[in-house]
């Protein structure tokens, strides 16, 4: 059985937007390499959507934007190479090395795990919630940002009840940023 494991950057005020975190090499690094150890990854149709739109390389060209500094190319690379897995009821087809899991997701999700890998790594938020209620979700990773956001969305809001959780590592990179990951206590 492969694990299925999540993580998230968040601030220390608990914002999970995406643009509030400390963006540098370092973490796009540990990124890559979170993504590269996994058998596929796991998105919802936001998620997948913001994925797609900022890191698929143009299929014309293949070229990366302007915007992209060098050191962004590993991610970037590696996040266009993985297998996707997208959860939507509302998306009709994927592309970008993506299949669609509609019907019945939670039953598809519990068919990965079953099957032997590396593993699976589940990127947002509401999809990591609805795991995280049917206790699929094997490891938890929080990337914690030495910022306040003073806005944006939380993690687990309207969890139905309490997961305790024990720290299993913790990391710290240069930014100040803390990697702490955590496993359910079952």
């Amino acid at each position: 059985m492969r694990p299925l494991r999540f993580s998230i950057n968040v601030t220390l005020d608990g914002c999970c937007d995406h643009r509030a975190g400390i963006v540098d090499g370092e973490l796009h690094r540990h990124a890559a390499d979170n993504i590269a150890r996994a058998d596929a990854l796991l998105f919802g149709r936001v998620t997948y959507g913001m994925m797609e739109e900022a890191w698929r390389a143009p299929a014309e060209t293949g070229a990366r934007p302007d915007w992209m500094p060098p050191w962004m190319l590993p991610f970037a690379n590696t996040i266009h190479a993985a297998k996707k897995y997208v959860v939507s009821s509302t998306l009709d087809r994927v592309d970008w090395n993506a299949e669609l899991l509609r019907d019945d997701w939670i039953e598809a999700v519990r068919h990965l795990k079953r099957a032997s890998g590396n593993g699976l790594f589940v990127g947002g938020t509401q999809l990591a919630l609805a795991l995280t209620e049917l206790a699929l979700i094997d490891e938890y990773e929080f990337i914690v940002h030495p910022r306040l956001a003073g806005h944006g969305p939380t993690l687990f809001a309207g969890l139905s009840k309490h997961v305790d959780l024990k720290l299993v590592s913790r990391h710290e990179f240069g930014s100040g940023a803390l990697v702490l990951r955590y496993e359910p206590r079952r």
